[in-house]
């Protein structure tokens, strides 16, 4: 079942997918140090991370519904705050270059894929991150709220796998430059935590219907 909200949910996914964090760095270093099939590589191993936080997070919140909308509810508020405390963060983060290291080892495919794997699984800050995104577009009233998150989660994971291979194919050609880049990068953040915080500050609002 698609939420009716779903077009909202795919637009904000996309800009945030599109913005610089921990796993398009490991991207980015991959490529930059080792060419694009090794960025693309990384990128497929992040994708395999991400669904292990995103079947935890649908095991988990589907659990939460089923027992308590009262408690998906509050789920629902603390994850509208984190989102702003991210958004706020970003957009006061003075970073305006992209810390890569491109004199990273070079080594095989496969080790590089298993990198990125664990490297996501054991990032907190994901796990953290699915279940404070997800629930802000779940109608439980239409039903099938499992399938929404399933839903949501995949087409997320998906749109960032598509994200990470073209950062791979583009900064395995011109990631010096990009990387050294100030606007894109600060453009990057505040564009990103002015969107957290407005969908914190919505779902807040919304919510008290």
């Amino acid at each position: 079942m698609i939420p009716d909200n779903f077009w909202m949910f795919a637009l904000t996914a996309l800009l945030l997918n599109l913005t610089p964090g921990n796993d398009m760095l490991f991207v980015i270093a991959r490529s930059s140090s080792q060419g694009s099939k090794a960025g693309i590589i990384s990128a497929f191993g992040i994708m395999a991370g991400c669904a292990v936080h995103m079947f935890a997070a649908v095991a988990g919140l589907s659990a939460i519904i089923a027992s308590s909308a009262v408690a998906f509810s509050i789920i629902k508020y603390i994850g509208a705050a984190y989102l702003v405390y991210l958004g706020i963060q970003s957009i006061l983060d003075k970073t305006n270059k992209l810390n890569v290291h491109r004199s990273i080892q070079k080594t095989s495919y496969k080790k590089i894929f298993w990198q990125a794997v664990v490297t996501n699984v054991l990032n907190p800050k994901v796990a953290l991150f699915f279940l404070a995104f997800l629930p802000q577009f779940i109608n439980t009233k239409s039903g099938n709220a499992t399938l929404q998150i399933l839903f949501l989660g995949v087409w997320f994971n998906i749109g960032g796998t598509l994200v990470n291979i073209a950062v791979a194919l583009l900064f395995g050609r011109i990631g010096k430059w990009l990387g050294h880049s100030n606007k894109f990068v600060q453009w990057q953040k505040k564009i990103t935590g002015g969107i957290l915080i407005a969908l914190g500050i919505k779902v807040a609002l919304s919510s008290r219907k």
